[in-house]
């Protein structure tokens, strides 16, 4: 049996579920729906599929990002111990383009590798029944065809773009056409037909049928992206095409470039649970509910509410009399919506970008490659934070212009360098680093190491910094 080699896009925004996701840490890499993340999720789920690996390496899984999720996506993986090779898009350019790159760089391997190409961000409740899809569409994915895996609808949704085709149980069929998102009226018609099937984004296909479809139908992408990829660099596991080359990539997606053309598009139909949790209601309706419909997590507490979500993330969230409502609580923010306009959270996205407000970006703890900090307190020239430093990791050697900071170690141990010292911090000891001292934090001992850093100054902007060393490819960088 041929071997599939699982690729993973993973550089969506998630903007219709925030306050939880957000630009810099979106939905793909939050536990959402479920104790997993939805990439790691996404990642578990071809784990009974005959995978192969890039014969340079172990590497099971391909995943496509950009450059700010990369250490994320990198470590998700290795907590579900699947090590991944990670391209880096320079920039995003849709769908087309993120495929084109995974397989140019797998065909370097073997230009028949099968590549399940699958978003990062989505539900599959019946993974049996995914993986039982997939093995159907291995034949014609052999022979050349691009398979897609259309899902069977459960109601007349308006929020997705459907595949027409006719039919034959689950056997593999013929693709009739791509249609747009309909009406309310169309959907219905849709879902009566029976021919009709939810357009998921997942597809089955060898590189190199892939790839020459592109080439054929989208000459200018094509060419940008092998150039790009032809003068790639490697980082670790890390691979990063050339950006100027990539630059000239025109932005579509595979529908329109690739499959909307094909003369060798195939689907499976995929009846599995399947959802791409595009809203708060969407995710809802994959949660588990209680008995008059509600779907709580976190320390929420509900009285005589019903068909209501409600997510705690950091603090008591008490609701009385509610129906069909949405609340989302994180550290910053708070969110209330009817649970029938959850996807107008988009608008107040839009909003939040016009001002210029950090909490579409970030949530106020901010996950670096080395840990985390969390912005405790604030005001005029003082700032408050919580360090996270992981076993093993090593802050940037690094100075500031307009703060200072005062270090106390509340947990572990940390190993501190400022300007031709070295020394250990254990709890409840400190240190003062001036303006303009180079300063480092480390962590070689087995332990996380908290630390509250208070900062003083006329600037307290994260780009207040000169990096000087970095064992994570930043030097020279603000940010």
């Amino acid at each position: 049996m041929s071997k599939i080699l699982p690729v993973i896009l993973s550089g969506g925004s998630g903007t219709r579920l925030w306050p939880a996701s957000r630009s810099m840490y979106p939905k793909q890499l939050l536990p959402i729906a479920g104790e997993k993340t939805m990439l790691q999720a996404t990642a578990l789920r071809t784990s009974a599929l005959p995978t192969a690996s890039l014969q340079r390496s172990e590497y099971k899984h391909l995943i496509v990002c950009n450059e700010t999720h990369r250490f994320m996506a990198a470590e998700q993986m290795m907590g579900i111990e699947r090590r991944a090779q990670i391209i880096l898009e320079p920039e995003g350019r849709n769908t087309a383009p993120a495929i084109a790159l995974a397989a140019l760089l797998a065909k370097d391997v073997d230009p028949d590798v099968l590549l399940l190409i699958m978003p990062a961000d989505h539900v599959i409740k019946d993974v049996a029944a995914f993986q039982a899809a997939v093995l159907r569409g291995i034949d014609a994915a052999k022979d050349g065809k691009l398979v897609t895996f259309g899902i069977v609808p459960a109601s007349p949704e308006t929020g997705y773009g459907y595949i027409r085709s006719t039919p034959e149980g689950n056997a593999l069929v013929a693709v009739e056409a791509f249609v747009e998102k309909p009406d309310e009226a169309t959907a219905l018609e849709y879902l009566e037909d029976g021919g009709y099937f939810w357009n998921s984004g997942m597809f089955l296909f060898s590189a190199g049928a892939y790839l020459d479809e592109l080439q054929q139908l989208a000459p200018d992408m094509f060419e940008a992206c092998e150039t790009s990829m032809a003068g790639k660099t490697y980082d670790g596991d890390f691979v990063r095409p050339d950006p100027n080359s990539f630059a000239r990539c025109p932005s579509d997606s595979i529908d329109y470039a690739v499959m909307e053309k094909s003369k060798n598009a195939m689907m499976v139909p995929l009846d599995a649970g399947w959802s791409d949790v595009g809203s708060w209601s969407a995710l809802h309706d994959v949660c588990a509910r209680d008995g008059h419909g509600n779907a709580i997590s976190g320390d929420a507490l509900v009285h005589d509410c019903e068909n209501s979500f409600v997510q705690a993330e950091s603090r008591l969230v008490a609701a009385v009399g509610l129906k069909n409502t949405l609340i989302v609580e994180t550290k910053d923010s708070v969110l209330v919506a009817d649970k029938a306009r959850s996807q107008d959270v988009k608008a107040l996205v839009d909003k939040l970008k016009a001002d210029g407000r950090e909490e579409v970006k970030l949530h106020r703890q901010v996950f670096r490659p080395w840990g985390s900090y969390d912005s405790i307190d604030m005001a005029d020239n003082f700032q408050v934070k919580r360090l996270i430093v992981k076993p093993g990791a090593v802050l940037s050697l690094q100075k500031h212009a307009h703060r200072s900071e005062h270090w106390v170690v509340v947990k572990g141990k940390a190993l501190i360098t400022k300007n031709d010292e070295e020394f250990q911090l254990s709890v409840n000891e400190s240190t003062y680093v001036a303006i303009g001292d180079v300063h480092r934090i480390a962590n070689p001992y087995d332990e996380p190491v908290h630390i509250i850093e208070v900062q003083c100054g006329d600037y307290l902007g994260e780009d207040d910094i000169v990096r000087f060393d970095d064992n994570y490819g930043r030097e020279g960088t603000n940010t």
